[in-house]
């Protein structure tokens, strides 16, 4: 039985490619030779030409969040917009919960009292 394909990208180009997965073997984009990164089953590209998401794409990717699926369904809420993002990453430096945590929250809390 062949292994299910998973999703890897490379942010220089803003592209995605769908490989099997294999642990031990590093994937390097076809357009630049720089290594692809892992981003999971669950994950869905934005357009090439949208910059916004794939700048949204590359926080989220560099603070180690994956789109992996869940014995309940997909990858769980991530962030669509840089405004989003922005949001939760204020939240996190005011509040001292991790980025990682931060980023992946369905909804922010109240603000908190500036110290």
């Amino acid at each position: 039985m062949a292994h299910a394909k998973t999703s890897y990208v490379c942010l220089p180009c803003r592209a995605s490619y769908k490989q099997p997965y294999d642990r031990g073997r590093e994937r390097i984009c076809p357009r630049c030779a720089q290594p692809l990164i892992h981003v999971g089953s669950a994950f869905a590209p934005p357009r090439r030409r949208d910059t916004q998401a794939w700048r949204t794409l590359s926080v989220l990717l560099h603070a180690g969040i994956r789109f992996h699926k869940s014995c309940c369904g997909g990858p769980g809420y991530r962030p669509r917009t840089l405004s989003e993002v922005r949001e939760r990453m204020t939240y996190a430096r005011r509040s001292g919960e991790p980025f990682a945590r931060a980023l992946v929250r369905y909804e922010v809390p109240e603000a908190l009292p500036r110290g």
